[in-house]
């Protein structure tokens, strides 16, 4: 008897388990060009011709561009999302802080929100930017033991910013002089800009592509300073 009550426990949970795995697949589901209201076909328009897209419009550019990202999400508010995806186009292309420390804060944001796919997304660009070993100890939630002076103050800062709602005196202090004001606002902006992204990743349940584990583990209290 009692092994019964275990298989059906077992099921019972394999059934809930395909249920919110299914849920999670249609809390936005992939909308198509031919579904898209005017609005929404212009944010599209302006994602495949700006610097992410590059000009490509073609039918497979559309579904990565759709499929990856929180864009299928904006698409549900697309004045809103084309005024996100300006601010990310300015984060990610224009900003004045060096690639390789821009990468390093939004593997930062990542983390902090275990957004699984923009960590998958982004973790190759900070290794092509030079950004090496660090974000393997980031992506255990651990400090960085062997940070460059510019990567600690990219550290402090954002670390900071995101779990006090504040940045102190030494931490503004040193990104000042390493960045100047415009470099501080700009770790501001890809600090804040990733979080939205982020947060629309999560309610979303945007994850990898099948087949790709979730690079991330949950914290669980591992976070250290």
């Amino acid at each position: 008897m009692r092994r019964i009550f275990v298989l059906l426990a077992l099921v019972l949970a394999a059934a809930a388990s395909t249920a919110t795995a299914a849920a999670a697949a249609e809390r936005f589901p992939i909308l198509q060009p031919e579904q898209m209201n005017a609005e929404q076909k212009k944010l599209l328009d302006a994602l495949l011709a700006g610097p992410r897209g590059g000009g490509d419009a073609s039918p497979e550019a559309v579904q990565k561009m759709l499929r990856g990202g929180p864009f299928n999400a904006w698409m549900r508010s697309p004045d809103l999302g084309n005024r996100l995806q300006n601010v990310g186009a300015y984060i990610r292309y224009k900003t004045s802080l060096p690639l390789r420390l821009n990468e390093f804060a939004i593997l930062i944001t990542a983390r902090e929100w275990t957004s699984q796919y923009e960590w998958y997304a982004h973790y190759p660009l900070a290794m092509k930017a030079g950004l090496g070993t660090l974000a393997d100890e980031l992506a255990l939630g651990k400090r960085p033991s062997a940070m460059k002076d510019d990567e600690a103050a990219v550290y402090d800062f954002c670390i900071e910013l995101h779990r006090t709602r504040k940045v102190d005196d030494a931490a503004f202090n040193r990104a000042l002089a390493l960045f100047g004001e415009q470099g501080v606002v700009d770790l501001i902006g890809v600090s804040g800009y990733y979080t939205a992204v982020s947060m629309t990743l999560n309610v979303a349940q945007v994850m990898p592509p099948d087949g790709v584990p979730p690079p991330l583990k949950p914290l669980d209290g591992a976070r250290s300073e």
